[in-house]
Formats: C-alpha cells, sequence, structure tokens
C-alpha cells in the first residue's frame, strides 16, 4: 500500500470519528427533550457510518474486511473524542463522577463502540459486495 492511500484512509476515518464526536457533543448540548436529540444523534451518526461505509466500498474499492477496519477506527476515535468531552464537561460542573471514571472511558468507550461497529459494518460491507456482484451479473 502507497503512502498516499494510507493517509487517505486516516484522513477520512478522522474526519468521520470527529464528526462523530461533534455529533454526539453537539446534540447533547440542549436540556430539552433529551430522548428525541439523544434519537437525533443516533441518526445523525447512523447516516455518518453508512455514508462512510459506501465510501470505502464503492469509491476506494475495498473489500468488506477492510471497509470495516476503517469504519470501525472512525467510531472509536469518535468514541474517544466522547469521552474527551464527558471530562471537558465535569471539569465545568460541580458535582461529576470520580475522574478515575472518567480515564476508564477513554479506553472503554472506543473499545464499547468499535465492536459492535466492526459487526453492523462488515455485514453491511458484505451485504454491499453481494449486490455489487449480483448487479455486475446481470
Amino acid at each position: 500500500m502507497e503512502p498516499y492511500s494510507r493517509s487517505r484512509w486516516l484522513g477520512i476515518a478522522a474526519l468521520a470519528g470527529a464528526l462523530y464526536g461533534f455529533i454526539g457533543i453537539l446534540f447533547a448540548i440542549p436540556t430539552s427533550h433529551a430522548r428525541f436529540w439523544r434519537l437525533a444523534a443516533w441518526g445523525a451518526s447512523g447516516i455518518v457510518f453508512v455514508v462512510h461505509i459506501v465510501y470505502e466500498r464503492y469509491r476506494r474499492h475495498n473489500g468488506a474486511l477492510k471497509t470495516a477496519l476503517h469504519a470501525t477506527a472512525a467510531v472509536a476515535f469518535g468514541g474517544f473524542l466522547l469521552a474527551v468531552g464527558a471530562i471537558v464537561h465535569a471539569t465545568m460542573v460541580p458535582s461529576h463522577a470520580p475522574y478515575s471514571r472518567y480515564l476508564v472511558a477513554l479506553v472503554a468507550w472506543p473499545v464499547i463502540t468499535a465492536i459492535p461497529a466492526f459487526v453492523v459494518g462488515f455485514v453491511f460491507a458484505w451485504l454491499l459486495t453481494l449486490l455489487l456482484a449480483t448487479r455486475s451479473t446481470t
């Protein structure tokens, strides 16, 4: 793999991860109708996830495994950014959980988000591969 190609996918993954973090933090700001905003954040993040997988599969012509791994890296980065956002928030409020829990979140949130993202991303990319194969034979 040439260096340009590697930096390209890392840049796309970093952009998608930053979007996940931005969406998670921005959609947590409104205090009224919290359930609606939480669902809206999930929906917006879902759109970023689908667009990233479709981009990796069709534009970059990656296989299902590589596509899932790249999308998983973005999701893990987004989870890390959310944990950083939680730490920043904890420093601004008088009452919060012990800081040791936030340090655990720096590792736990990326892992907790990455595992299901890999499974869903792999299955979705595999289905896209089947769709592409079916379309090319007809």
